[in-house]
């Protein structure tokens, strides 16, 4: 039976925040992920994670001004010293919330940036990131995200990020694959788990079209719940989609798909 962790950047949103780790709780999940937790102390989330029970399994880097519609500025070349203040921002809230793993958002590339600039300047940054968390005993994760949902995101498919990740050549660094994502940019979704499950340390969910529950679109969940199983994968499945009413009423697919 695959685990799941409730993201709650995605999940609960009804409620602020630091409400939703109750929610979450209350709702029978053991673990939680979330895109950023640096508009709190970390010691407030800490103490939710705490009553609750909870595992925090992944959060994001810093990744720029979100708000204005920044999406990570790890392949930016005039933002490196920002990502590595970054860097050493989230690695003293991850050994705060005792999470092992981080993910690093790329990043929108600029039209008018050579792109052997931006994957030199990735590639530099995953580096020194890789390096720095591997001071802490924590995985570096990147993650391809479709480009019709974030337009010139740039690292967008699985074989790009398993080349750079190549390139790199950290051994603390993973791939984080998105289901979703995966499944609007390139489809071939079992085969390229199986291909690539080594490399992969996280897994996050959606359906499509719509990004909703499962069993809202296209996507076999049963079978790829039963498929993962089935090949042995380990990590945890965070649940990062758009509830299409309320969370709540949206929760009766984790009986009907794992069933």
């Amino acid at each position: 039976m695959p685990q799941f962790a409730a993201n709650l950047t995605m999940l609960f949103n009804e409620a602020p925040f630091l409400e939703r780790f109750d929610l979450a709780g209350r709702a029978g999940f053991k673990a939680v992920e979330f895109l950023f937790p640096y508009a709190f102390p970390a010691q407030e989330i800490k103490a939710k994670l705490d009553k609750n029970q909870l595992q925090l399994v992944l959060h994001n880097l810093p990744a720029g001004d979100w708000e204005a519609g920044e999406r990570g500025i790890a392949c930016l070349p005039d933002r490196k010293e920002e990502f590595r203040e970054g860097v050493a921002k989230s690695v003293e809230y991850a050994k705060c919330l005792n999470v092992g793993q981080l993910n690093c958002l790329a990043g929108k590339a600029p039209a008018d940036v050579d792109p052997n600039v931006l994957r030199t300047t990735f590639i530099e940054n995953l580096r020194y990131a890789a390096s720095e968390l591997k001071k802490a005993s924590l995985r570096l994760l990147i993650e391809p995200i479709n480009t019709f949902d974030i337009p010139g995101f740039y690292l967008s498919r699985t074989t790009q990020a398993i080349e750079i990740m190549d390139e790199v050549g950290a051994d603390n660094l993973f791939l984080q694959y998105d289901i979703y994502h995966a499944q609007r940019m390139e489809g071939e979704l079992a085969n390229t788990i199986q291909k690539y499950l080594p490399r992969i340390a996280h897994i996050q969910l959606a359906d499509n079209p719509g990004r909703n529950e499962p069993g809202t679109g296209e996507i076999n969940y049963r079978y790829l719940f039963a498929f993962l199983d089935r090949i042995g994968y380990k990590g945890w499945i965070g649940c990062e989609y758009k509830p299409a009413t309320t969370t709540q009423a949206g929760l009766t697919w984790l009986s009907e798909h794992t069933a």
